[in-house]
């Protein structure tokens, strides 16, 4: 008898995990986010990268949210959330992330980011240091400026938007993943329907402005800006990361005083994904102090 391979499905990750999905209105943006934990405990926001959406952590929810009030994201412009006609640089983001932890009513948050949401935890570690708690740069953007891995991103995300079959939201998904056949099933469909939402070319269009080389330069950091961070900050890099050499990991590393770096292996751009065990192990001993 031939074997079938497993359907991987996110419900399977959330599986016994108390999970909530919903809206709350962030200085007039609604935003939908996943949540898991309790208003008890210190509030943790986790943030996608470019063109993402919040299901890039529901392997991470369940381990989080015994230790955290913990709110996956759509950032604006993305996922599910409003995508009002204004500017998509990190100063925008950022900006909506303090005013989710003001609807929230917390006085600070811990900030954990992957790819543009590394960069706008670091803006926030720079700009809003009283907001923050304890920062996760994953893989993050902010340093770095390679022609052609932004040519890439643009190049694969339009065509995924203008055209969204199987196929080609696929291929921006495996760009992600060093082992690509982690791309299951489940996770293109969700990111097919939100890239098939009517106008989302147009707003991809802007959210890639930090691909184009005027926008990114002006929107970089300086490792001199990045020694200002005072929040205890763990630069999580992979072994196999498509836009930037644990190499270049270690230098954004050195130039944040006291900040911890960590390398997973067999890894690509969404670690938290690909090795969920050992990134919430990794994650989780610095979110609390161990």
């Amino acid at each position: 008898m031939t074997s079938q391979a497993t359907h991987e499905s996110m419900w399977k990750d959330m599986t016994g995990v108390a999970f909530t999905q919903g809206y709350l209105d962030a200085g007039g943006v609604k935003t939908r986010y996943l949540r898991t934990g309790s208003d008890d405990k210190p509030l943790l926001i986790l943030i996608h990268g470019t063109g993402g959406h919040a299901e890039a952590y529901t392997r991470n929810m369940q381990a989080h949210g015994e230790h955290f009030n913990t709110y996956a994201i759509d950032l604006v412009g993305h996922g599910y959330s409003d995508k009002p006609d204004q500017d998509y640089e990190i100063k925008d983001y950022a900006k909506h992330v303090l005013d989710i932890i003001d609807a929230l009513g917390y006085e600070k948050a811990h900030v954990s980011g992957e790819s543009l949401g590394g960069w706008v935890a670091a803006y926030l570690g720079i700009h809003h240091a009283d907001k923050m708690d304890r920062l996760v740069l994953n893989t993050a953007g902010g340093w770095t400026m390679f022609p052609e891995v932004m040519e890439r991103i643009m190049r694969l995300s339009m065509e995924a938007v203008n055209d969204p079959t199987v196929e080609r939201i696929r291929t921006r998904l495996e760009f992600l993943m060093h082992i690509k056949s982690k791309v299951n099933d489940d996770l293109v469909d969700v990111r097919r329907t939100i890239y098939s939402q009517p106008g989302f070319p147009k707003i991809m269009k802007k959210i890639l402005c930090l691909q184009e080389p005027g926008p990114r330069k002006r929107n970089l950091f300086t490792y001199e800006e990045s020694g200002k961070i005072t929040s205890p900050t763990l630069v999580l890099w992979t072994s196999h990361d498509p836009t930037a050499s644990p190499e270049e990991g270690k230098k954004i590393a050195d130039s944040i005083p006291g900040a911890q770096f960590s390398v997973m292996n067999e890894c690509g751009h969404w670690p938290q994904f690909e090795e969920p065990e050992e990134f919430d192990k990794i994650h989780l001993d610095f979110l609390l102090g161990k």
